[in-house]
């Protein structure tokens, strides 16, 4: 049989302060109430709501003003990602994701979980994106995304220096050149 409580502080996926909620005893008794994030809806302690929402008013207005200067900073942020791509394509190897954007928040100072940025697929396309941020209850921040390409002339700039562009090795020929070089370490000390 559930049992009313009334809420002192937000606690995540039940409530707000001042909200009268409906648990089972043994979560009420062994967390809510010892953790003092609630209290037993008695005739008393439900006098004390007005001084609650007092309290859940000034915390909701001072969080939403917070949310409005973030998303203010944000908004004037420009966030380049360089990704490579086949010659002449518009479509890039790699992607960037929300992960990749909320790390390069990150590094710009602003600590914004990636579940919050609303990117419904992997930006694939060289351009400019623009990505929304859930920050608080309605209010939304649009960051600009670049996505670059470097220019083929660098890696053709590489080869006229002298600089050959790094190929990557098969598996076979590095398992081919390890086994040489073993090879011709054991023969020196053979002799």
């Amino acid at each position: 049989m559930p049992v009313e409580v009334i809420l002192k502080t937000k606690v995540e996926g039940l409530g707000a302060e001042a909200d009268i909620v409906s648990v089972k005893p043994g979560y009420a008794r062994n967390y809510l109430i010892p953790q003092n994030f609630a209290a037993p809806a008695t005739s008393a302690t439900k006098r004390q709501i007005e001084d609650l929402k007092r309290k859940r008013a000034a915390r909701e207005a001072e969080e939403f003003n917070k949310a409005q200067e973030l998303a203010g900073k944000l908004g004037k942020l420009k966030l380049s990602f360089t990704l490579n791509a086949g010659e002449g394509q518009e479509k890039v190897f790699g992607a960037v994701t929300s992960q990749d954007i909320a790390t390069k928040l990150q590094e710009n100072g602003f600590e914004i979980d990636k579940k919050k940025i609303k990117l419904p697929k992997a930006i694939k396309d060289r351009g400019d994106h623009e990505v929304e941020i859930d920050i608080y209850q309605g209010v939304v921040a649009k960051v600009n995304v670049i996505v670059e390409v470097p220019s083929a002339k660098t890696a053709e700039e590489d080869s006229e220096n002298g600089e050959k562009p790094h190929k990557k090795k098969s598996a076979y020929k590095a398992k081919k050149e390890k086994a040489e070089k073993s090879d011709k370490a054991e023969k020196p000390a053979a002799e």
